[in-house]
């Protein structure tokens, strides 16, 4: 197995690591009902996706 011939520095090690942001979640608006919802993905208010009711996807009060 490989092993480091030499200790990584303090400058290379932080600027490897100031890549690894968290994005924040991507959100549209669901044309249908106007509230905020995942691309590609069905409405969890309405269930609508690209014009099809998907009942599955609507998230109830108790799921919330």
């Amino acid at each position: 197995m490989a092993v480091p011939k030499r200790k990584t520095s303090r400058s290379n090690t932080r600027s490897r690591r100031a890549n690894w942001k968290a994005l924040p979640a991507v959100l549209t608006t669901c044309p249908r009902c106007s509230k905020p919802t995942p691309p590609h993905q069905a409405c969890p208010s309405c269930g609508m996706y690209k014009g099809r009711h998907f009942a599955e996807a609507e998230r109830t009060e108790h799921q919330a």
